[in-house]
């Protein structure tokens, strides 16, 4: 079981640190006022296309690239010190008349979650299923139910009707039983 479980805590550390990667290609400029300040034009500019991009759904989009650019632009020059994104929101908020597309990228910045939560789920449902009164229990069956409650998702899916039906027609006693043919 101990090695079930630190498979999916590794599978889920690589997942999360491909959505960080991912997130990081397209926000990863308005992560810091130092990484926006270090950028040139034109760096900023394709990050601000790519960004536009990437809120695009059809002829739908949450900011204009160029209009984000400009905006950024002089944002650069105002921002004095090292500040976070939501410290650079704040900023912005107070300037929302003259920034608009940046207030609106940086509020989807801040929203979007980068983490996954499954290996902690993992450790947690082991301290449920795994208690004192338990610890008698076979380490099949310890698998079987940490993968039941890990797994909900798919079990919920299941027709139980179905296994229901398999396991009365495996035993002639229980089909008299229950009233099968």
């Amino acid at each position: 079981y101990f090695l079930h479980i630190v498979d999916q805590a590794i599978v889920s550390l690589n997942t999360r640190f491909q959505q960080y990667e991912g997130y990081e290609k397209i926000f990863g400029f308005l992560f810091t006022s130092d990484r926006l300040r270090s950028l040139d034009d034109k760096s900023l500019l394709a990050a601000c296309v790519n960004l536009e991009g990437a809120l695009k759904s059809g002829e739908n989009k949450d900011i204009d690239g160029l209009e984000l650019c400009c905006e950024l632009l002089f944002l650069q020059d105002s921002l004095q010190k090292s500040m976070g994104p939501l410290d650079v929101l704040n900023f912005l908020k107070k300037r929302s008349l003259i920034y608009p597309n940046a207030v609106i990228a940086y509020i989807i910045l801040l929203t979007i979650p980068v983490t996954v939560a499954s290996a902690e789920r993992s450790f947690s449902k082991l301290k449920l299923l795994k208690s004192y009164l338990r610890s008698t229990m076979s380490q099949e069956r310890l698998n079987g139910l940490a993968t039941i409650a890990l797994e909900n998702d798919i079990l919920e899916k299941i027709n139980y009707e179905d296994l229901i039906e398999d396991f009365i027609s495996r035993n002639t006693r229980r089909m008299l039983l229950f009233g099968r043919k």
